[in-house]
Protein backbone atom coordinates (compact mmCIF):
# COMPACT_ATOMS: atom_id res chain seq x y z
CA UNK A 1 0.00 0.00 0.00
CA UNK A 2 0.94 3.72 -1.01
CA UNK A 3 -0.06 7.16 0.52
CA UNK A 4 1.71 9.64 -1.09
CA UNK A 5 1.21 13.34 0.33
CA UNK A 6 -0.11 13.61 3.51
CA UNK A 7 0.05 16.26 4.95
CA UNK A 8 1.18 16.72 9.25
CA UNK A 9 -0.23 20.04 10.41
CA UNK A 10 1.45 21.40 13.33
CA UNK A 11 0.05 24.37 15.18
CA UNK A 12 2.32 27.78 14.65
CA UNK A 13 5.10 25.84 12.37
CA UNK A 14 4.80 24.68 8.80
CA UNK A 15 3.21 21.60 7.94
CA UNK A 16 5.38 18.62 7.22
CA UNK A 17 4.68 16.51 4.05
CA UNK A 18 5.21 12.48 4.22
CA UNK A 19 4.45 9.55 2.56
CA UNK A 20 3.60 5.61 3.42
CA UNK A 21 5.00 2.55 1.99
CA UNK A 22 3.46 -0.79 3.48
CA UNK A 23 2.08 -3.78 3.39
CA UNK A 24 -1.20 -3.53 5.08
CA UNK A 25 -1.69 -6.36 7.23
CA UNK A 26 -2.88 -5.26 10.61
CA UNK A 27 0.61 -6.98 11.85
CA UNK A 28 3.09 -4.25 13.62
CA UNK A 29 6.09 -3.69 11.48
CA UNK A 30 9.66 -2.32 12.46
CA UNK A 31 9.30 1.89 11.68
CA UNK A 32 11.35 3.37 9.17
CA UNK A 33 11.80 6.85 8.27
CA UNK A 34 13.97 8.20 6.03
CA UNK A 35 15.89 11.83 5.73
CA UNK A 36 16.35 13.43 2.77
CA UNK A 37 19.73 15.65 2.48
CA UNK A 38 20.47 19.10 1.10
CA UNK A 39 18.74 19.89 -1.85
CA UNK A 40 16.82 17.50 -1.37
CA UNK A 41 13.37 16.08 -1.44
CA UNK A 42 11.25 12.65 -0.94
CA UNK A 43 10.14 12.33 -4.03
CA UNK A 44 13.98 12.68 -5.69
CA UNK A 45 14.54 10.16 -8.56
CA UNK A 46 14.46 6.83 -7.12
CA UNK A 47 13.17 7.30 -3.67
CA UNK A 48 9.96 5.91 -4.26
CA UNK A 49 11.34 2.68 -6.06
CA UNK A 50 13.54 2.15 -2.22
CA UNK A 51 10.82 2.95 -0.44
CA UNK A 52 8.65 0.12 -2.04
CA UNK A 53 11.68 -2.37 -1.83
CA UNK A 54 11.40 -1.46 2.10
CA UNK A 55 7.44 -2.06 2.18
CA UNK A 56 8.21 -5.24 0.34
CA UNK A 57 10.05 -6.34 3.26
CA UNK A 58 7.38 -5.51 5.27
CA UNK A 59 8.63 -2.64 7.13
CA UNK A 60 6.69 0.27 7.32
CA UNK A 61 8.71 2.79 5.10
CA UNK A 62 8.00 6.34 5.71
CA UNK A 63 9.59 9.26 3.67
CA UNK A 64 9.00 13.33 3.79
CA UNK A 65 9.88 16.52 2.96
CA UNK A 66 11.93 18.73 6.23
CA UNK A 67 9.03 21.49 6.57
CA UNK A 68 11.69 24.15 5.03
CA UNK A 69 13.21 22.36 2.23
CA UNK A 70 11.74 24.49 -0.17
CA UNK A 71 8.43 22.45 -1.27
CA UNK A 72 5.28 23.15 -0.66
CA UNK A 73 2.46 21.11 -0.19
CA UNK A 74 0.75 21.75 -3.59
CA UNK A 75 4.10 21.77 -5.47
CA UNK A 76 6.76 19.21 -2.93
CA UNK A 77 9.01 18.68 -5.79
CA UNK A 78 11.98 21.15 -6.51
CA UNK A 79 12.19 24.52 -4.64
CA UNK A 80 8.95 26.44 -5.31
CA UNK A 81 9.08 28.12 -2.15
CA UNK A 82 12.62 29.91 -1.40
CA UNK A 83 11.58 32.23 1.42
CA UNK A 84 11.14 28.74 3.20
CA UNK A 85 14.47 27.52 1.83
CA UNK A 86 16.01 30.72 3.33
CA UNK A 87 15.01 30.48 6.89
CA UNK A 88 15.72 26.32 7.02
CA UNK A 89 18.40 24.76 10.09
CA UNK A 90 19.59 22.02 11.49
CA UNK A 91 17.48 23.03 14.51
CA UNK A 92 14.26 23.06 12.31
CA UNK A 93 15.14 19.69 10.90
CA UNK A 94 15.58 17.89 14.18
CA UNK A 95 12.60 19.43 15.53
CA UNK A 96 10.87 18.51 11.77
CA UNK A 97 12.13 15.06 13.18
CA UNK A 98 10.80 14.77 16.07
CA UNK A 99 7.60 15.86 15.27
CA UNK A 100 6.99 13.30 12.55
CA UNK A 101 8.12 10.53 15.21
CA UNK A 102 5.46 11.94 17.69
CA UNK A 103 3.31 11.59 15.45
CA UNK A 104 3.43 8.44 14.33
CA UNK A 105 3.59 7.06 17.48
CA UNK A 106 0.50 8.81 18.37
CA UNK A 107 -2.96 7.44 18.16
CA UNK A 108 -3.75 10.18 15.43
CA UNK A 109 -1.71 8.69 13.23
CA UNK A 110 -4.09 6.43 10.59
CA UNK A 111 -1.79 3.75 10.11
CA UNK A 112 -0.92 3.43 14.16
CA UNK A 113 -1.84 -0.46 14.15
CA UNK A 114 -0.03 -1.45 11.60
CA UNK A 115 3.93 0.17 13.39
CA UNK A 116 5.95 -1.52 16.04
CA UNK A 117 6.73 1.30 18.41
CA UNK A 118 8.88 -0.72 19.91
CA UNK A 119 11.00 -0.56 16.72
CA UNK A 120 12.64 2.42 15.21
CA UNK A 121 14.67 3.08 12.40
CA UNK A 122 16.20 5.97 11.07
CA UNK A 123 17.97 6.29 7.27
CA UNK A 124 19.57 9.47 6.65
CA UNK A 125 21.14 10.61 3.31
CA UNK A 126 23.80 12.92 3.02
CA UNK A 127 22.84 15.42 5.62
CA UNK A 128 20.42 13.64 6.45
CA UNK A 129 22.52 11.36 7.98
CA UNK A 130 23.71 13.87 10.02
CA UNK A 131 20.43 14.75 11.26
CA UNK A 132 19.58 11.14 12.07
CA UNK A 133 22.81 10.51 13.88
CA UNK A 134 21.81 13.72 16.03
CA UNK A 135 18.74 12.31 16.44
CA UNK A 136 19.16 8.80 17.34
CA UNK A 137 21.98 9.90 20.07
CA UNK A 138 19.43 11.69 21.71
CA UNK A 139 16.22 9.60 21.24
CA UNK A 140 15.73 6.46 23.47
CA UNK A 141 13.14 5.75 20.88
CA UNK A 142 15.75 4.95 17.89
CA UNK A 143 16.95 1.43 17.99
CA UNK A 144 18.90 1.29 14.81
CA UNK A 145 20.37 4.20 12.42
CA UNK A 146 21.80 3.71 9.00
CA UNK A 147 23.57 6.76 7.30
CA UNK A 148 24.07 6.82 3.40
CA UNK A 149 26.38 8.82 1.98
CA UNK A 150 26.40 10.80 5.10
CA UNK A 151 28.12 14.37 6.22
CA UNK A 152 30.46 13.28 9.30
CA UNK A 153 30.79 17.07 9.92
CA UNK A 154 28.33 20.26 10.10
CA UNK A 155 30.61 22.78 11.04
CA UNK A 156 33.07 22.94 7.99
CA UNK A 157 29.91 23.36 5.79
CA UNK A 158 28.13 26.06 7.66
CA UNK A 159 30.61 28.56 6.79
CA UNK A 160 34.28 29.45 5.72
CA UNK A 161 35.85 32.14 7.18
CA UNK A 162 35.70 34.71 4.54
CA UNK A 163 32.44 34.42 3.48
CA UNK A 164 31.10 34.88 7.06
CA UNK A 165 31.78 38.65 7.33
CA UNK A 166 30.29 39.49 4.01
CA UNK A 167 27.11 36.54 4.57
CA UNK A 168 26.80 38.81 7.99
CA UNK A 169 26.95 42.09 5.64
CA UNK A 170 24.46 40.98 3.50
CA UNK A 171 22.02 38.99 5.54
CA UNK A 172 21.90 36.27 3.13
CA UNK A 173 23.70 34.13 0.03
CA UNK A 174 23.32 32.35 -2.36
CA UNK A 175 24.23 28.45 -3.80
CA UNK A 176 23.64 27.34 -7.09
CA UNK A 177 21.05 24.25 -7.46
CA UNK A 178 23.48 23.30 -10.56
CA UNK A 179 19.97 20.82 -11.89
CA UNK A 180 17.33 23.31 -11.56
CA UNK A 181 19.40 26.34 -12.21
CA UNK A 182 18.14 27.96 -9.38
CA UNK A 183 20.08 30.52 -6.89
CA UNK A 184 19.07 29.34 -3.47
CA UNK A 185 19.03 31.51 -0.30
CA UNK A 186 20.40 31.34 2.93
CA UNK A 187 19.98 33.54 5.67
CA UNK A 188 22.46 34.67 8.22
CA UNK A 189 19.60 33.17 10.63
CA UNK A 190 21.64 29.24 9.48
CA UNK A 191 24.65 30.62 10.57
CA UNK A 192 23.53 31.95 14.13
CA UNK A 193 21.54 28.88 14.73
CA UNK A 194 24.98 26.68 14.24
CA UNK A 195 26.74 28.52 16.52
CA UNK A 196 23.81 29.01 18.99
CA UNK A 197 23.27 25.23 19.15
CA UNK A 198 27.08 23.99 18.07
CA UNK A 199 27.27 21.59 21.17
CA UNK A 200 24.16 19.86 20.54
CA UNK A 201 25.42 19.51 16.40
CA UNK A 202 28.59 18.07 16.59
CA UNK A 203 27.99 14.81 15.04
CA UNK A 204 31.68 13.09 16.10
CA UNK A 205 29.93 13.71 19.61
CA UNK A 206 26.68 12.15 19.08
CA UNK A 207 28.33 9.15 17.11
CA UNK A 208 30.48 8.55 19.93
CA UNK A 209 27.04 8.36 22.25
CA UNK A 210 25.61 5.75 20.04
CA UNK A 211 24.58 2.84 21.92
CA UNK A 212 22.76 0.97 19.16
CA UNK A 213 23.64 -0.80 16.00
CA UNK A 214 24.60 1.51 13.19
CA UNK A 215 25.34 0.65 9.37
CA UNK A 216 27.25 3.07 7.57
CA UNK A 217 26.85 2.77 3.85
CA UNK A 218 29.35 4.91 1.77
CA UNK A 219 30.31 4.92 -2.16
CA UNK A 220 34.58 5.09 -1.52
CA UNK A 221 34.30 7.57 -5.30
CA UNK A 222 31.56 9.63 -3.51
CA UNK A 223 32.83 13.41 -5.21
CA UNK A 224 30.38 15.17 -2.76
CA UNK A 225 30.72 13.51 0.65
CA UNK A 226 34.39 12.19 0.95
CA UNK A 227 34.68 8.37 1.80
CA UNK A 228 37.08 9.48 4.98
CA UNK A 229 34.01 11.06 6.18
CA UNK A 230 32.26 7.47 6.26
CA UNK A 231 36.11 6.06 8.08
CA UNK A 232 35.56 9.04 10.38
CA UNK A 233 32.20 8.04 11.55
CA UNK A 234 33.18 4.43 11.78
CA UNK A 235 35.73 5.63 14.21
CA UNK A 236 34.46 7.34 16.49
CA UNK A 237 32.19 4.37 16.91
CA UNK A 238 33.93 1.12 16.31
CA UNK A 239 30.87 -0.77 16.57
CA UNK A 240 29.50 0.42 13.97
CA UNK A 241 29.08 -1.59 10.42
CA UNK A 242 30.90 0.35 7.29
CA UNK A 243 29.61 -1.21 4.05
CA UNK A 244 31.81 0.17 1.14
CA UNK A 245 29.92 0.76 -2.61
CA UNK A 246 32.95 -0.05 -4.96
CA UNK A 247 32.46 2.31 -8.57
CA UNK A 248 29.36 4.67 -7.54
CA UNK A 249 28.61 8.27 -6.68
CA UNK A 250 26.80 10.00 -3.67
CA UNK A 251 23.58 9.05 -4.86
CA UNK A 252 24.53 5.10 -5.63
CA UNK A 253 24.22 5.42 -9.23
CA UNK A 254 20.50 6.98 -9.49
CA UNK A 255 19.19 10.52 -10.67
CA UNK A 256 16.18 12.70 -10.73
CA UNK A 257 14.00 11.98 -12.69
CA UNK A 258 14.14 8.18 -12.48
CA UNK A 259 11.52 6.46 -15.05
CA UNK A 260 12.64 3.26 -14.19
CA UNK A 261 10.70 0.63 -12.07
CA UNK A 262 13.83 -0.92 -10.92
CA UNK A 263 16.66 0.45 -8.71
CA UNK A 264 20.51 0.63 -10.13
CA UNK A 265 22.56 -1.84 -9.06
CA UNK A 266 24.85 0.00 -6.36
CA UNK A 267 21.54 1.53 -4.88
CA UNK A 268 19.95 -1.96 -5.06
CA UNK A 269 22.75 -2.92 -3.07
CA UNK A 270 22.53 -0.22 -0.22
CA UNK A 271 18.88 -0.88 0.06
CA UNK A 272 19.49 -4.91 0.37
CA UNK A 273 22.17 -4.21 2.90
CA UNK A 274 20.02 -1.65 5.14
CA UNK A 275 17.00 -4.05 4.79
CA UNK A 276 19.66 -7.21 5.97
CA UNK A 277 20.62 -4.99 8.75
CA UNK A 278 17.37 -3.99 10.17
CA UNK A 279 16.15 -7.90 10.29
Amino acid sequence: MTQKNIILERPDKKPILWDAFFNATDIQKPLVIFCHGYKGFKDWGAWDVVAEAFAKADLFFVKFNFSHNGGTMDQPIDFPDLEAFAENNYSKELEDLDDLIKFLHSTSNPFQAEINPNKLIIIGHSRGGGIATIKASEDQRVTQLITWASVSDFGSRTATSGELEQWKKDGVKYVLNSRTKQQLPHNYQFYEDFKAHETRLNIEQAVKKLNIPHLIIHAKEDPSVKYSEAEDLHTWNPKSILFPIKKSDHVFGASHPWQDSTLPKPLKMVVQKSIEFIN
